[in-house]
């Protein structure tokens, strides 16, 4: 199935190609960024990074169906990426995100996170959505909280800036389901 362009009030989140690469290479090599990521997540980011994550990686995770990735792109700006959200049917890891730093604090990583969630339970059909992240990651625990979503269990993790302290956050289907029809409510 094709992965579909997804959007939300201010964003325009259409699916990764491989055109993608130089400007995912441009934003992304930041340590801002990095630093909460999977350790699995090269540092120094080399020269080909960008390249080698889409080619190798993320399109044939996406073309069998196991990964979807979407660029982040201001609806005002929509040739410009500022970020990426992507969903992954892994045990314990079902969604990451990123975001260039000029463009954080004003929500819009949580619009994202809503589309691709509502993503995730209406079109894939997924019963519950589970989140890793760095425990010192407030930013992204506030987007979690923001979206329905609980801890549920705490571990240690490798991430680019090393071991650290993590949670796990989750929603599952029926909360979201629950939650998305009080909002229409009004509630």
């Amino acid at each position: 199935m094709p992965i579909p362009a997804l959007s939300t009030p201010r964003l325009l989140l259409p699916p990764l190609t491989l055109a993608d690469a130089p400007a995912i290479q441009h934003a992304f090599a930041r340590w801002e960024i990095v630093r909460f990521l999977a350790d699995r997540v090269p540092w120094p980011y080399p020269e080909d990074g960008a390249l080698v994550f889409l080619r190798d990686a993320a399109l044939p995770a996406m073309e069998q169906g196991r990964e979807w990735h979407w660029s982040l792109r201001p609806r005002q700006e929509p040739g410009r990426l500022i970020g990426v959200v992507s969903l992954m049917d892994d045990p314990d890891n079902n969604r990451g995100f990123w975001i260039v730093p000029e463009w954080q604090g004003q929500g819009l990583m949580t619009e994202a996170a809503e589309a691709v969630t509502a993503y995730w339970f209406d079109v894939l059909g997924k019963p519950r959505l589970r989140v890793p992240k760095a425990a010192a990651n407030i930013a992204s625990s506030r987007i979690s909280a923001r979206g329905g979503m609980r801890m549920v269990a705490t571990e240690e993790r490798g991430y680019v800036s090393g071991r650290l302290p993590s949670e796990i956050w989750e929603i599952t289907r029926e909360e979201w389901l629950a939650r998305r029809k009080g909002q229409a409510a009004g509630g």
